[in-house]
């Protein structure tokens, strides 16, 4: 029988399924084709085992991938609980049948192995993986918002145990080849090459038994009360890990506990049901939702042109200082040798020591060997001076926030550079349009906004212009891709389009505070939203002085609806900057670890006090937000809402639960919260509460943001 989407050969009475036939995908998926044809696959070795075929090998013809995991667009077009029970259910059933198989079954696992995939390979009597970097084995299934449907949590804990497989299922984490051989998940690893020669080698010898180790653990686990302790522990880290926003996690605890010991009919029918419930909840919907923008951001939809593209293999940033020395690292993380000039041998130190800090933590995690960190930290050459900067790809200017200094700082480096470089800002809220104006070759200049810090913050902003080239918007998105940030592109205006966003966070935070409403109760209502911090506690990080000035910038460019609250400017002037100087709204010990409220900001605090509910805090702290993202797409900054929720949930950490701001807009009903701000027109401030003319005009025609 002939197959699409795998292969099916028989080699001295050894069957051998291989997954990634279909060269037009570029990873294998479980698909509706490819669940079929491997439901045929198997009941055909069923019915000819032991006679023609005495083994069975499953393995990819891919080399970036042994299964990718499931269809996310199958899961997707499910419409009914029941439906998508009804699919895990065929899942179970085609793994059900290799774990039956009586003859040995061997998986041979190079490249991603997730979702459907792990799944499948736990199915099989023994699992053998490449010694690859690229080699990952894992169950992302709760990152989406469902439980593992095709059995995963049924078998993982019978081969890792019931503590690994845990912290695997609950926190999506992947497992590299060498890991997974130490923890029991895999049973050998080989170099990529061998895997099959290896498997066909050993088919017919007979596994080892279990060390001692194992069988103490085994039975240490079916103890009653260490099995509740390890559920207890679990759910403990969960709480404290997702604060209970998440339901998927604490389902699949509830499945584990309440299935463990139970057969594989009875377990895998609570799993199919739970995966039902799950995935075609609002939280999964949202989570899917995200899922599918971070797919669409992986490629460049950009304006396309027909000149000559940048080929980035060398990287240069022009100011060092914590910023600098953030971009200078992931310069050096992705082998891009960059220079970090500066005017000083402070500043380069500093960078220099940001650079390190960011190297070392990856040593610590053990993501990075010694040698590793001190290879790539010596990438990275301090310069006082412009010598090597003809050799420079990609400029990337973090200097001090100031327009004139700016343009006479590029204006002096365009003379030392190729005339094919590409020269980018990364100013928060300075407009890329001027800055451009003191080049002489505008078209390779942009704006490449970071986020801070920018070892963890994965958004990337880049600011166009009238005169930038289509062809450096290319290289600089697919850069961005490149050193794994998630790109978006944005028009020049004030705050671009996150800052912009943020501001009214920040600002009505300190309104209300103004009004006499408690600073914790602020802060609570914020992050039971799901923010993962407070106003105040973000006005820390960013810096109390760095916020009132962009927050000046912001209303000169755009009027009274982004008027601040002088409250701000006034505790800045004081001395009491944030985190930077270690007092702010809090204070922070040397390690730069928050230590508390900071009692000194209590003298600017109203007297007056005025109690107010976390729901109206809420509201009125959000829908300005909502409000400006409605201005935002009006004006065209961005093309979409899909870009604004990318933005908010990368660069601001918008609680992705909700699925992004528009798109928690659009759940919430755009007519009921047009209502709500009309109130708070008249009731709090006209200017600030108004809706947008989009606004309304989407009420009107009874459209969404995601409509538009």
């Amino acid at each position: 029988m002939s197959y699409n989407q795998i292969s099916f050969d028989i080699e001295d009475e050894i069957a051998l399924i291989g997954f990634g036939k279909d060269t037009n995908l570029s990873m294998p998926i479980m698909n509706e084709e490819c669940l079929r044809e491997l439901r045929d696959c198997i009941e055909d070795v069923s019915k000819r085992q032991k006679s023609e075929i005495k083994g069975l090998i499953i393995h990819s013809h891919n080399d970036k991938a042994f299964m990718a995991g499931a269809d996310i667009n199958l899961i997707a077009s499910m419409t009914t609980e029941s439906e998508a029970a009804a699919g895990a259910e065929t899942g179970q059933n085609i793994f059900n049948l290799i774990e039956d198989l009586k003859i040995p079954v061997i998986a041979c696992v190079h490249g991603v192995c997730l979702g459907g995939g792990c799944e499948l390979i736990l199915s099989c009597d023994r699992i053998y993986v490449s010694d690859a970097g690229n080699t990952q084995i894992g169950l992302p299934e709760v990152q989406l918002g469902f439980i593992p449907g095709f059995g995963g949590t049924y078998r993982l804990p019978k081969r890792v145990g019931l503590p690994n497989a845990l912290d695997m299922i609950l926190s999506g984490k992947k497992i590299l080849g060498k890991k997974a051989k130490k923890m029991g998940l895999a049973n050998e690893v080989y170099p990529k090459e061998n895997l099959l020669r290896m498997a066909k080698l050993n088919m017919f010898k007979k596994d080892k038994s279990k060390s001692l180790q194992d069988n103490l653990q085994d039975f240490a686990v079916d103890n009653f009360v260490t099995r509740k302790m390890i559920f207890s522990k679990a759910r403990e880290s969960v709480m404290k890990k997702t604060k209970g926003f998440y339901q998927a996690p604490l389902k699949i605890l509830e499945v584990m506990e309440e299935g463990y010991g139970k057969g594989r009919s009875t377990y895998l029918s609570m799993e199919a049901q739970a995966f039902g419930e799950l995935c075609m909840g609002s939280q999964s919907q949202n989570l899917q939702h995200i899922f599918f923008l971070m797919d669409n951001a992986k490629k460049y939809r950009g304006p396309k042109g027909e000149g000559e593209k940048t080929v980035v293999t060398t990287g240069g940033v022009l100011g060092a200082g914590t910023m600098g020395g953030g971009i200078a690292w992931l310069f050096a993380d992705n082998g891009f040798s960059p220079i970090m000039k500066d005017i000083g041998v402070e500043a380069l130190e500093l960078g220099l020591k940001q650079a390190s800090s960011n190297f070392k933590g990856a040593v610590k995690r053990r993501k990075m060997t010694p040698f590793e960190f001190e290879k790539k930290q010596r990438s990275i050459t301090p310069t006082l001076s412009f010598d090597g900067f003809k050799n420079i790809d990609l400029l990337i200017e973090a200097i001090v926030e100031n327009m004139e200094i700016k343009k006479k700082v590029f204006a002096e480096t365009e003379n030392y550079m190729r005339d094919d470089a590409i020269i980018t800002s990364n100013t928060s809220s300075l407009s890329i349009e001027e800055m451009s104006q003191a080049l002489k070759r505008p078209e390779r200049f942009a704006g490449l906004h970071f986020f801070n810090p920018v070892h963890r913050m994965p958004l990337v902003e880049i600011i166009t212009h009238s005169k930038v080239s289509p062809e450096t918007l290319e290289v600089l998105y697919k850069w961005c891709l490149k050193v794994k940030k998630t790109p978006i592109i944005v028009k020049d205006g004030p705050g671009f389009l996150v800052n912009r966003i943020l501001m009214p966070y920040m600002n009505e935070a300190m309104f209300l505070l103004e009004e006499g409403v408690d600073f914790k109760t602020i802060e609570t209502a914020c992050t039971n939203f799901g923010m993962p911090m407070g106003p105040f506690r973000l006005m820390d990080e960013v810096g109390i002085d760095v916020g009132a000035k962009v927050a000046k910038i912001i209303y000169d460019g755009l009027g009274e609806r982004l008027k601040s609250s002088e409250l701000g400017g006034k505790i800045a002037e004081s001395g009491l900057l944030g985190k930077k100087n270690s007092k702010g709204f809090y204070t922070y010990d040397e390690a730069g670890k928050e230590s508390g409220f900071n009692e000194d900001v209590k003298k600017f605090f109203p007297s007056n006090s005025k109690s107010m509910d976390e729901t109206s805090i809420q509201m009125r702290i959000f829908l300005p937000m909502i409000n400006e993202a409605s201005f935002i797409l009006d004006e065209k900054i961005v093309d979409k809402a899909e870009t604004v929720d990318l933005g908010m949930i990368f660069g601001t950490g918008f609680p992705p639960f909700r699925g992004g701001l528009c798109k928690y807009a659009d759940n919430e009903g755009l007519e009921r919260i047009v209502n709500v701000m009309k109130d708070f027109a008249s009731s709090v401030n006209a200017d600030r509460y108004t809706p947008s003319p989009l606004l309304e005009k989407m009420i009107a025609e009874k459209i969404k943001f995601y409509d538009l």
